[in-house]
């Protein structure tokens, strides 16, 4: 259908109206102020620490912060769960922290996940990048690994952190699209932000839809410090590998499972944990010392850019376990409160701009949401050690402090509480030499925007790159102004080539040869431009297989969900066999039937059903067995959604086995013309299926699917 012109020029008034509305207008504060640069926080020096007088990071990230109320802002619709952390090792030679060098602990954690972009109340299955934090109840108090699972984020400066969450949030004249990048501001501000491609490429990846939270990495971001006893500084990533894999779904079941259950994750999380499959990660650390901190061509202190594993090893020292559900969600899950600035002795920062600003921001969020600075006295956030100091009273104060002083120094009450000296665990911040101008401006080592975004797309499986040329297609597709869509296209192209003409083709648009725009406007007004502008991608690297899910974990297929499709007169001998090796391996299995209530068995024994066919769909399963019986495959060949079921998850390339009369079924499908692949298994041994399972897709059946309707 061809373009409306008119419609074509009432977009264009538009444009113009809105440009017109904003002419001659100039940015300023809240107080009117002119402002010249609103990209980059104060800092000594273009490498150096944000500067508490930044008074214009402070009120944009203030006014930020208070928002909402009392959702977040950020990360509002999440799941948690408590649990524990043992060290495997110690590392005494990096880190003091107790949690770091005493292998016979065992430290309480509490864990929130959540997307980031959605309200509350929005689904799971959101295209997003997930929240990992982690709450350490430690002897020598609270620590917060505030992260994602994804290493690396959007931007370089806490300064565009409003900037970007404005962007993808819903636009606010017409409040959508709810928890979605798919429109036009979001892709009018990244297409100007070079420095959000690399985040941006990992959205677009399967890593933004997972299988389940219990099947996802989680990393620091950041790069933090650690320092030993005797005050020597390590550079450190930190890194949660699930014991499961990491595995995803794909954007036609995220789709399909917001509708059929919007809680999908929650649920998972929550029915694994009260099954006693608890989910477990191991915590690594890719350390680098003091001395080599400029050896990289990147810059370890920009949060954009990841460490390659293949060239700093991860080193697993602990594990993290799972195994207790929250008792009420608002208490603990909404209450709890995570802060990168909550830390313990033998862990401190770097000069990384966006962690030092989140130190001040997230802080200033929580005296909104939890209603004051006494948000520490809510029992999900109490550290297990007794606190003491001289604040006092406030909103929401729940303890009765005692005593005449609330001063330091004091000798009415013997001068405490008193000071802690170093060697008895009093915090003491790294000692890092200073010596520069203050300055608001971001170094020149930060302008790398294409090398690791090109790195992570040339290290993936070939259907992993296909999902991400398909994640674009999509997104763009969602946007109106082709403008925008072609710069986007110019963008991908400096990354990727093959992947910006398929994105193209399937916008049905050319790859202009320049884009018109500087294209980083991630600098003051008066910032040299030429200095910031992002040079053509590096390859320091050809490929990092440990980018790509296609090399993590296959082993285990504990607590994966078997849909199990069965009428009156299944086989029991055909179930029976499978089921009792499936569950052996740690396996759910739900039968699904015609109906509700119970089925029975051709040895005349009931079997409880765990969900009519009308009320649930295959893309909640991982993989679907149908245990034969004549009479059982003759009432399953006359319901429609049954062979619907079974395409569909052909069509996701997920693992199907069928015994006896199951073949039957097996020929009303499109799966009947794909017997030899390697995941459908007709009258197989057992443990084939769990094989086949335990491999999460059969992948390369993808080619075979790309035109079969469902």
């Amino acid at each position: 259908m061809e373009p409306n012109p008119s419609n074509e020029s009432k977009k264009i008034t538009d444009l113009e109206k809105n440009y017109k509305n904003l002419e001659n207008k100039t940015f300023t504060t809240n107080q009117g102020l002119k402002v010249n640069d609103t990209n980059n926080s104060l800092k000594s020096g273009e490498r150096g620490s944000t500067l508490l007088e930044d008074f214009l990071l402070r009120e944009k990230i203030t006014s930020f912060d208070h928002e909402r109320i009392p959702e977040r802002i950020v990360h509002a619709r999440g799941s948690a769960a408590h649990g524990y952390f043992e060290l495997y090792n110690s590392i005494e030679q990096y880190s003091k922290a107790g949690i770091f060098t005493d292998i016979n602990r065992i430290t309480p954690v509490f864990v929130r996940f959540s997307t980031v972009a959605g309200s509350k109340g929005s689904p799971d299955l959101a295209r997003d990048v997930r929240g990992f934090a982690v709450k350490f109840y430690t002897e020598e108090g609270t620590w917060d690994l505030v992260g994602n699972n994804m290493p690396i984020f959007f931007i370089q400066d806490a300064m565009k952190f409003p900037d970007l969450i404005h962007s993808v949030k819903p636009e606010p004249n017409r409040e959508i699209p709810q928890a979605a990048s798919a429109h036009d501001t979001f892709y009018d501000f990244v297409s100007h932000t070079t420095e959000t491609l690399h985040n941006h490429i990992w959205v677009m990846s399967d890593r933004a839809i997972p299988r389940s939270f219990r099947m996802m990495e989680g990393f620091g971001i950041h790069t933090f410090r650690l320092i030993n006893n005797k005050g020597d500084s390590h550079f450190v990533k930190f890194h949660w590998k699930p014991k499961l894999g990491v595995h995803s779904v794909t954007w036609d079941e995220a789709v399909k499972i917001n509708g059929a259950d919007s809680d999908f994750h929650r649920r998972d999380l929550w029915d694994a944990i009260e099954a006693g499959h608890y989910p477990e990660w191991e915590l690594g650390i890719q350390i680098v010392p003091q001395e080599d901190e400029f050896k990289f061509e990147f810059d370890l202190l920009d949060p954009t850019k990841l460490i390659p594993e293949e060239m700093v090893p991860v080193q697993i020292i602990g594990k993290m376990t799972l195994n207790k559900n929250p008792e009420n969600f608002f208490a603990e899950t909404e209450q709890v409160a995570f802060l990168p600035g909550h830390i313990v002795p033998g862990i401190d920062f770097t000069n990384d701009p966006l962690l030092q600003g989140r130190l001040f921001s997230y802080r200033d969020t929580q005296l909104s949401r939890l209603g004051g600075p006494n948000f520490h006295q809510i029992p999900i956030n109490r550290p297990i050690v007794p606190s003491h100091n001289n604040q006092r009273d406030g909103m929401m104060q729940t303890e009765i402090v005692k005593g005449q002083t609330a001063y330091f120094p004091n000798s009415l009450t013997g001068g405490c509480p008193h000071l802690a000296k170093i060697a008895e665990g009093g915090f003491h911040s790294y000692e890092e030499r200073i010596d520069a101008k203050k300055i608001r401006n971001r170094s020149e080592s930060f302008n790398d925007h294409f090398s690791q975004p090109a790195l992570f797309y040339r290290s993936l499986a070939h259907w992993e790159k296909q999902h991400i040329a398909d994640a674009y297609t999509f997104e763009l597709g969602k946007c109106n102004h082709d403008y925008i869509k072609e710069r986007m296209l110019w963008l991908i192209s400096q990354i990727d080539n093959t992947l910006a003409t398929q994105v193209a083709k399937g916008l049905g648009l050319e790859i202009p040869k320049t884009i018109e725009q500087p294209i980083n406007h991630a600098i003051g007004a008066d910032a040299e431009i030429d200095k910031q502008q992002p040079p053509k991608k590096k390859i320091y690297l050809e490929v990092a297989p440990t980018l790509s899910q296609a090399n993590t974990k296959f082993e285990s297929i504990e607590s994966r969900k078997v849909a199990v499709l069965v009428s009156d007169g299944f086989s029991m001998k055909n179930f029976k066999n499978m089921v009792d090796v499936l569950e052996k391996e740690g396996a759910v299995i739900k039968l699904i039937a015609p109906h509700g209530g119970q089925v029975i068995c051709d040895e005349n024994i009931k079997h409880k059903v765990d969900a009519a066919i009308m009320t649930t769909e295959s893309v909640l399963f991982d993989a679907l067995y149908i245990p034969g019986g004549i009479k059982s495959i003759e009432k399953l060949k006359t319901e429609g959604k049954f062979i619907k079921f079974i395409n569909e998850a052909f069509m996701h390339c997920k693992a199907i086995a069928a015994d006896g009369d199951g073949e039957d079924l097996i020929n009303k499908t499109f799966v009947s013309d794909f017997k030899d692949d390697i995941a459908v298994l007709i009258n197989q041994k057992a443990e084939s299926f769990v094989n086949a399972l335990a491999k999460h897709r059969n992948w390369e059946r993808m080619d075979n699917v790309k035109h079969i309707p469902v």
